[in-house]
């Protein structure tokens, strides 16, 4: 399995509207959103890139583990997360993580993953992350990354 890993950031007259922003930076704006938990099968290969539908797309189902964050403070800074790892059939694991500070979403993403690969005996590899950061000027901003796995019509 391919999964894509995007982010996007945003602005909107709304904290809504400038996450529907950054769902289309990210290239999964016209897209019914399914979360799916952290668990990456094995197989799975994670490519870092822009979402990029293979055609109309509008309303497909899409299977994707995401965070997102906002700011709606003139001034504040957003960051958002997502951090995995795998062994080397390709199994693996996500974690997201969102805060004001981007030093803290990393942290929290190592620490995380470090948890959560201790009490599994997989032998993971190194830990992999993508954030994606945005200030607030005069309107909400949203930042997001997201793991999308597989998109599906109805």
């Amino acid at each position: 399995m391919r999964i894509v890993v995007t982010r996007g950031q945003g602005c909107g007259r709304t904290p809504l509207s400038a996450f529907d922003h950054a769902l289309f930076e990210a290239g999964i704006h016209n897209h019914n959103l399914l979360p799916l938990s952290s668990v990456i099968p094995p197989g799975s290969t994670i490519e870092e890139s822009k979402f990029a539908p293979p055609g109309d797309e509008w309303g497909h189902r899409l299977y994707l583990v995401m965070i997102r964050g906002i700011a709606m403070i003139p001034g504040t800074e957003t960051w958002a997360g997502i951090g995995w790892v795998q062994t080397t059939d390709g199994r693996g694991l996500f974690v997201e993580h969102a805060d004001a500070s981007k030093d803290n979403v990393i942290d929290m993403i190592h620490l995380s993953l470090e948890d959560m690969a201790g009490y599994r005996d997989e032998g993971f590899g190194e830990v992999h992350y993508v954030v994606q950061g945005g200030k607030c000027v005069d309107r909400p901003v949203c930042t997001l990354v997201a793991a999308v796995y597989e998109s599906q019509e109805w």
